[in-house]
């Protein structure tokens, strides 16, 4: 028999078919359950009324009553807007409406009384409101008895179908009244006890129509716990599964390849934090359980290094590897690295982009098939169902984001036995994000640098400086130095979005004439060759300046480049930022990064900027980033969307996802296939709730 929350919306009391129609489109609100999850996003005391003499501030939200004594509308077409005169008996305010004003204009009759709530601005030194709620004073008895009345999100076409915020109140009560004695527990009750939570119904009940603020903050917390403890309980799963039922490879051996090439052609000593990190791989390969590892590390920290030795592993246990990346130019870049570092060492190396001529492939089709071609480096061509290898033990990726799940399972479905996974991103990743998108990894970090390099001097400076700028970056290439130019392009494929980077190109042709300056120029709307011969030139030091897009912020390793100037640096987010400075710094000598803004800058765009002058640790950085956007957008996915969170923040709430971890951890300790009678509720809840989070595997 269906759950009540099964039911279809439209049978809600103040729905119907039409507005139920409305919900699914606008809110994807199908049933009752789902109705039960759209929780309010902030809760007034509606029982107080403010006089217009009475505001003094923007910051908080309040409610007046008065009559509207004019209406007006200011322009035309889509830069209109609806102006109110709104008086009550302490002086006059406006409010106004961009948008919906045509509805708001035909519910509204000048002279009535009505009651308004919202925020007010402050505007050429007079406070309005605008788009507050508005409704006839005659009508103000109020849907609630509690203080708190809860708020929940509208918009204007959501208005137009009558989901004004007062109705939404009066169709949650009347939810509320159908299905609060019916809402399933979720945790067991020694959890429950432990943690010291409210059980899931009370919750809900209260996270709507809380009856004082401790109701309120009790059901949030018990709300924000099971979102991040199923999150949690569902990644150390995927961990155990992993852990206990898929056996890998054991490549118990570390042979000649990789003492031919630790004692002979190591181009360095291993820092402190590499040997650590090999040292835990070297575990993962001998264990006989498939090894699923993040590595994290900045650019330039010597991960590709790492990757090279894990591979020599494979090899040395008589499997092949292969290594993928998501552009050509890194892909390039990688294979050019691996194959130096091996130089004069057995090992047959291949690159295969889509670029690969086709006679090419054949050839690299049957070496890998014969199992003579040991490393395959490339990019998404390495999951064409052509490619076949003889036996795959290991699967590298950089920047793993840049792929999806479907494409990743692609590579480890070319072997009978799941090969060794390691994944890589030179984008750190805050504790609490890490734990919550990849959870089900373990997690190696490299943090600190090779010897010999040095960490990047980072200044900002105005357009005033620009002389001073140019006569730094003349003096580093009179001492031989090279330099990156970038600017931001924010759509590659709008010509339009162009001009600022060929103005740039003008004004440093200007200042850097020829014969004696040479400049390259890389944008994405440049042919491949030309992009590459451009790069080319710039690496064999025919051209010092390179004038650039963000193509450049990855897969360009050039040691000589010692200044990298960032145009418009407040345009770019705190990450990206980072990558771009992690071009330079490459080589011995001291490098630059000189991050040029206009002078409107604003609060966040001056912390990003102060965080890049401040500090070189990327962990730091993506700290202050993730604090600075919320759950925002993290190496171009939406973050609060892929853990699908709507009342946690990783930001906020750090402490509470670790006291969820810890209890996803001993719930699976006590009972790791969740056989036992107390945590069917969680399977029950996990079945309904099925979902990817951090799956690599």
């Amino acid at each position: 028999m269906p759950h009540i929350l099964d039911t279809p919306i439209e049978y809600l009391k103040g729905i119907g078919p039409s507005r139920a129609e409305m919900l699914r489109k606008e809110l994807d609100i199908h049933t009752f359950g789902d109705m039960l999850l759209y929780y309010p996003f902030r809760y007034v005391d509606r029982s107080k009324f403010y006089s217009v003499a009475e505001i003094d501030s923007e910051s908080a939200w309040i409610q007046l009553k008065g009559r509207v004594t004019g209406m007006q509308t200011i322009g035309a077409g889509r830069v209109s807007r609806l102006v109110m005169t709104f008086r009550d008996q302490t002086g006059e305010t406006e409010l106004v409406w961009f948008q919906g004003s045509k509805w708001i204009k035909d519910k509204i009759v000048v002279g009535r009384e009505y009651i308004v709530f919202g925020k007010p601005n402050l505007f050429n030194g007079r406070y309005n409101f605008t788009h507050p709620d508005i409704e006839p004073a005659d009508d103000e008895a109020p849907v609630l008895n509690e203080p708190l009345q809860p708020y929940y999100s509208t918009s204007e076409k959501l208005k137009s179908r009558g989901f004004t915020p007062r109705n939404f109140v009066r169709i949650m009560r009347n939810l509320i009244g159908q299905v609060q004695y019916s809402i399933p527990e979720t945790l067991s009750q020694s959890l429950l006890s432990a943690v010291k939570l409210p059980a899931r119904g009370e919750a809900l009940v209260n996270i709507h129509f809380p009856h004082d603020p401790q109701a309120l903050a009790r059901a949030q917390d018990r709300i924000k716990f099971d979102e991040l403890f199923f999150i949690q309980l569902q990644l150390l799963r995927l961990k155990y599964v992993r852990m206990e039922k898929v056996h890998g490879r054991v490549f118990g051996q570390i042979g000649s390849h990789f003492n031919t090439f630790y004692h002979q052609n190591l181009p360095f000593s291993l820092t402190g934090a590499q040997k650590k990190v090999m040292k835990e791989i070297r575990a993962d390969l001998g264990s006989g359980k498939q090894m699923n590892r993040l590595l994290q590390g900045d650019v330039g920290s010597g991960k590709t290094l790492v990757a090279l030795m894990s591979m020599l592993i494979a090899l040395d246990n008589g499997c092949q590897a292969c290594l993928m990346a998501p552009t050509e130019i890194l892909a390039a870049q990688h294979f050019k690295t691996i194959s130096g570092m091996l130089h004069d060492l057995p090992v047959e190396v291949a690159l295969l982009t889509g670029s690969t001529k086709k006679s090419a492939r054949n050839v690299l089709h049957q070496k890998l098939q014969e199992g003579s071609l040991q490393i395959l480096i490339g990019t998404h061509a390495l999951i064409e169902d052509q490619v076949q290898f003889r036996d795959l033990g290991l699967v590298v990726i950089d920047e793993q984001h840049r792929f999806g799940v479907a494409q990743r399972a692609r590579l480890w479905e070319k072997s009978e036995i799941p090969p060794h996974i390691l994944v890589m991103t030179a984008t750190p990743i805050p504790r609490t994000l890490a734990m919550t998108l990849y959870g089900d990894l373990d997690v190696s970090v490299i943090d600190e640098l090779p010897p010999g390099r040095k960490p990047v001097k980072t200044y900002h400076f105005f357009e005033k400086d620009r002389l001073k700028v140019f006569r730094f970056i003349k003096d580093q290439i009179a001492m031989g130095r090279q330099i990156y130019v970038v600017y931001p392009i924010i759509n590659e494929s709008d010509k339009l979005e162009l001009q600022p980077l060929m103005d740039g190109f003008d004004t440093v042709s200007r200042y850097f004439p020829l014969p004696e300056y040479q400049i390259s120029i890389v944008h994405g709307q440049l042919k491949s060759a030309e992009k590459e011969s451009e790069m080319k030139r710039f690496l064999e030091k025919k051209t010092q300046i390179m004038v650039a897009t963000t193509v450049i912020e990855v897969g360009v390793d050039v040691p000589n480049a010692s200044v990298m100037v960032i145009e418009n640096a407040e345009r770019f987010g705190l990450s990206q930022l980072h990558q771009l400075r992690g071009r330079v710094g490459r080589g011995a000598d001291q490098s630059h990064c000189i991050l040029m803004s206009s002078y409107k800058l604003t609060a966040d765009g001056r912390k990003r900027l102060e965080t890049m002058v401040r500090t070189t640790d990327g962990f730091e950085i993506a700290e202050v980033d993730l604090h600075l956007r919320g759950p925002g957008d993290l190496q171009g996915t939406q973050q609060s969307g892929l853990v699908g969170l709507k009342l946690a923040s990783l930001v906020k709430d750090e402490k509470l996802l670790k006291i969820a971890r810890e209890f996803a951890h001993r719930t699976l300790t006590d009972d790791p296939e969740l056989r036992k009678e107390e945590n069917q509720p969680m399977v029950r809840y996990l079945q309904l709730n099925a979902n990817d989070w951090g799956k690599i595997s």
